[in-house]
């Protein structure tokens, strides 16, 4: 499989390799369509996951198995409360060097220098190690005794969380959420679906995963993604969207202010956009429609929206919430589905 930045269909290509890593992923996972197609758009868009589920919904084998299928090196780490920063990033260790019988301080790489780490239960840690993946996540490198270190890209963080078990959990800071690109709900299978997983868990061997993408042809796919464009009347409704998550924007609905403590910054707007792009590819069409930013609002919108004391009481959630001002953003030609 090869890709160049003049590729004469990116679109087709895309279409391709989304149809192959969905298929060797199926091997493993049963069903999960959309969340395993938010993963790839994430990827493919540059960005970082937050996986949010109850346990046993396979996440942590979804991301081993999309990591086998991109043929991407793999850390995992299990976040806890006593994990240490030095943990995820690596720290210096003495050594004597054999030649000199000096000693010296040498840096020993943590499971943070890989391409797809994997965060598991990144809300059992307490914030000051969460914020050790900070740098990473932003600046794709690590620094450590004043040294920087850059990682090797791809990189990119998926991280999981379980909504249902609060005991034990330090909620994560809204500014690393806001460094995830999708915050992607994982749901319970359908009945035929847990039937199927039992059986395949349950019996011999299971399948191995083939690579159908490497690392350098992600790269080539996130720089032919930024290249598709964006209709004017399609920007206008991404900002116009984001804008009406504020309470303090003029342009806010009076639901939000009365059901919003905060709303999404800039960064939601550049991620909307760009997983709009990977959506549009994958669907064989090099423009972003409407319909893409709508499909991907909830996953990028629900963990920049914090709902008031006075929405938790009456059982709005950010989903909800994020739906109702979907409806109220005006369409070209005037008017809202509202």
């Amino acid at each position: 499989m090869s890709l160049s930045p003049d590729s004469p269909d990116p679109a087709a290509f895309l279409g391709n390799a989304h149809r192959r890593l969905a298929s060797e992923m199926g091997k493993v996972i049963v069903g999960q369509t959309d969340v395993i197609e938010q993963l790839l758009i994430a990827v493919l868009a540059g960005g970082h996951c937050l996986l949010e589920g109850a346990p046993g919904l396979a996440k942590t084998a979804m991301v081993r198995a999309l990591a086998q299928a991109m043929h991407l090196s793999f850390r995992r780490i299990q976040f806890t409360p006593d994990l240490m920063p030095s943990d995820i990033t690596g720290t210096d260790i003495l050594q004597e060097d054999p030649g000199t019988g000096g000693r010296r301080f040498v840096f020993q790489k943590g499971p943070i220098f890989s391409q797809m780490l994997l965060a598991d239960e990144i809300n059992r840690t307490p914030p000051k190690t969460q914020a050790a993946l900070l740098e990473a996540m932003q600046e794709h490198a690590v620094t450590a005794a004043g040294k920087t270190y850059t990682l090797e890209e791809p990189f990119f963080v998926l991280a999981t969380q379980n909504p249902i078990e609060q005991e034990g959990t330090y909620p994560l800071p809204e500014a690393q959420k806001d460094r995830f690109l999708f915050h992607i709900r994982v749901d319970y299978p359908e009945r035929d679906q847990e039937r199927e997983i039992v059986t395949r868990t349950t019996g011999a061997r299971p399948a191995e995963i083939e690579p159908v993408i490497d690392g350098a042809h992600i790269l080539e796919c996130q720089r032919t993604v930024r290249e598709v464009p964006v209709p004017d009347h399609v920007l206008d409704f991404v900002v116009d969207l984001v804008r009406r998550t504020r309470p303090t924007d003029k342009a806010a609905p009076g639901f939000v202010k009365e059901l919003v403590e905060w709303g999404a910054g800039p960064r939601a707007s550049q991620c909307l956009v760009l997983a709009g792009k990977v959506r549009a590819l994958l669907r064989g069409r090099v423009h972003v429609r409407l319909e893409d930013i709508e499909a991907l609002a909830a996953p990028v919108l629900r963990h920049r929206i914090s709902p008031t004391f006075h929405a938790e009481a009456q059982g709005v959630g950010a989903d909800e919430i994020v739906a109702r001002i979907l409806k109220s953003v005006p369409r070209p030609g005037g008017g809202s589905l509202l």
